[in-house]
């Protein structure tokens, strides 16, 4: 695999308006787990398939491609949703942090300026190669859990919000 891979979901255009609707409908319960507290906005928020029923076709979906990247059986998934409202962006990070195979976005609700995945490319240069990709709902991007990336500000009026996955052996 290069530094990444693009995949349009099958199922995801027809889930996206419900995923959506099941988010801002629970992300702000206080019994849901948030991590990375930046500029007043978790960066993590933690819904799972009994908040969301319709992740269930998502979840298998991004489970089945990362098995055929890594020509691998029986992955599991972990994931998380990221909400970003106008003026938001999300810090450079890695996924590296446990036993990560590969990690991957896929995007729910995008707009043109809602900001841009940034991935920054190993390079035999002393600085990294900067990527620079712009979202679309209903696709997914793949990439390697130590490649380093962030997400631009949100310029547009609305809120964006995609879930972020991490994939490792069962």
């Amino acid at each position: 695999m290069n530094t990444y891979q693009k995949i349009t979901s099958k199922n995801g255009w027809r889930l996206n308006e419900t995923i959506m609707e099941a988010f801002l409908n629970n992300y702000q319960r206080d019994d849901i787990r948030k991590t990375h507290l930046f500029g007043g906005r978790y960066e993590n928020i933690y819904l799972d398939e009994q908040h969301i029923p319709a992740m269930g076709p998502l979840i298998a979906e991004a489970t089945h491609h990362a098995e055929e990247i890594l020509q691998l059986k029986n992955l599991r998934a972990g994931f998380w949703f990221n909400f970003m409202p106008p003026g938001s962006m999300t810090t450079l990070h890695t996924h590296d942090d446990d036993d990560e195979l590969l990690s991957a976005v896929y995007y729910v609700a995008v707009t043109e300026n809602s900001g841009n995945l940034i991935i920054y490319e190993k390079s035999n240069t002393p600085a990294p190669r900067k990527i620079e990709i712009t979202p679309v709902a209903g696709e997914f991007i793949f990439f390697k859990p130590d490649v380093a990336h962030e997400v631009s500000r949100n310029n547009s009026p609305q809120s964006r919000l995609s879930i972020g996955f991490n994939f490792g052996q069962s």
